[in-house]
């Protein structure tokens, strides 16, 4: 994309609203306008990461195994009132009537009408077990919205729901979908760290959240710091191996790592007193087993083996893909803006013509620029009449994780600026070379 004919409207103060970095820089770098309190407009800059986010989310769950559908925003309430949960959510809810007077809902989460979908159409164990999940907008009336998409009323989320016949399938797909997500915020640059939590309005007997570590986190946490130090990296895993999921699960929650309201002091104060930590995390994502919660509520069975009929196991599990956007940026930043990791950046380089309007330089910009995009590479090409240091800004505050920088002194030399925006470490490259490094920097994403 040539940025000349881009829509990025940066701006250079930073608005009185944003009170966290997240919502400050992606206000600043143009990637959303508030539209209303906690309601936001997603401009092309943060639409592009906001998918590229949800590509992941998607490729991971399907690699587990799990099933994308598509359930609707709107929902009726009498699917609600057959669960209970109707009265007991809370203002949090946003009821409506149609025209007709039929009482209806913006949902802000999916057990009710999964369930529905599931009774309606299975009926037998051989069809289990079954995962199906979708990426979906959501809205909860906070009262009080505030941090841009960290808090806010309308937002993305992923959210899958298991039906297993036993409670040891639904187990193993809990742990399959701890397995997942641990992957899943992995390459998107993540440490996210799943932590025993509290159930809230979903109900249920077990659950994880996957907090990331940063000051401005709604969370406090209490954590041991080995636990910061655990990856999955490239190993393989074959989610159909109850075993080998469980055990990957046991690694990654063996080490003491819990939220204010599961923290328990006296296992605290078992960790040796160097590796102690207080902190704050953000929530980017929670998973829930709740057994025959709603399957017993709304009469979600199947027939088993043996002839009887048994209330379906359940469980719910969800990401908060909007959120993520701000969660990595409060985790990856310094003074001059962004700093996007290279899973999930808008654009995989930009390139600053330091001299505009000269044909060499020119030239040699739209060789490099049909290079990159030849090599399957998506750059943003500064080609704005701009001073250099105005080119600079830009490309800092909007956070590209490389730059090339093409002028005519290098060009003397027969060669460009490759330069990391997270060290700042620079080197000097033909354009070809130049082209290769990003090619194969980003063959692993």
């Amino acid at each position: 994309m040539r940025l000349s004919r881009y829509f990025l409207p940066v701006l250079k103060e930073t608005p009185a609203e944003a009170q966290i970095v997240s919502h400050r820089l992606m206000l600043r770098a143009g990637m959303i306008k508030q539209q209303a309190a906690g309601i936001y407009s997603w401009l092309p800059m943060g639409l592009k990461v906001l998918r590229r986010i949800e590509q992941i989310v998607h490729e991971e769950q399907q690699r587990a195994g799990h099933i994308p559908l598509l359930m609707p925003t709107l929902q009726p309430a009498d699917l609600w009132r057959e669960s209970g949960r109707y009265d007991d959510y809370g203002d949090e809810m946003l009821r409506i009537k149609d025209r007709q007077g039929r009482e209806m809902l913006y949902g802000p989460t999916n057990e009710e009408m999964i369930t529905d979908i599931f009774r309606s159409h299975v009926s037998s164990y051989k069809d289990l077990p079954l995962t199906l999940y979708h990426i979906q907008w959501k809205f909860r009336d906070e009262m009080r919205p505030r941090f841009g998409v960290m808090r806010g009323r309308e937002f993305l989320m992923k959210d899958g729901y298991n039906f297993d016949v036993d409670k040891p399938a639904a187990l193993h797909a809990y742990n399959r979908h701890m397995v997942s997500y641990l992957r899943t915020y992995e390459r998107m640059g993540l440490t996210a760290i799943p932590m025993r939590a509290d159930s809230g309005p979903i109900g249920g007997d077990d659950t994880h959240e996957f907090l990331v570590l940063a000051s401005t986190g709604e969370s406090e946490v209490f954590y041991d710091s080995a636990v910061t130090e655990l990856k999955l990296g490239a190993r393989e895993v074959d989610y159909d191996d109850r075993e080998a999921v469980a055990a990957i699960c046991q690694e990654f929650t063996t080490l003491y790592a819990r939220t204010d309201e599961t923290h328990k002091t006296e296992l605290f104060e078992e960790i040796p007193e160097e590796r102690r930590r207080v902190g704050r995390g953000i929530e980017v994502g929670q998973i829930f087993y709740f057994g025959t919660k709603y399957s017993d509520a709304m009469g979600a069975t199947v027939v088993t083996a043996d002839g009887a009929r048994v209330p379906v196991e359940m469980g719910s599990h969800g990401i908060g893909v909007s959120r993520l956007l701000g969660a990595i940026i409060e985790a990856s930043h310094d003074e001059r803006g962004i700093i996007w990791p290279e899973g999930v950046t808008p654009f995989h380089a930009g390139i600053v013509n330091l001299k505009q309007g000269d044909s060499a330089t020119d030239a040699a910009c739209d060789a490099l620029y049909a290079a990159l995009k030849g090599a399957g590479l998506d750059p943003l090409y500064d080609d704005r009449d701009e001073r250099a240091g105005a080119k600079f800004a830009t490309m800092d505050l909007i956070g590209l994780p490389w730059r090339l920088t093409v002028g005519p002194r290098g060009l003397a030399k027969g060669v460009v600026e490759l330069t990391n925006r997270r060290s700042g470490e620079s080197e000097e490259l033909t354009a070809e070379a130049a082209v290769a490094r990003l090619a194969q920097i980003y063959a692993g994403h």
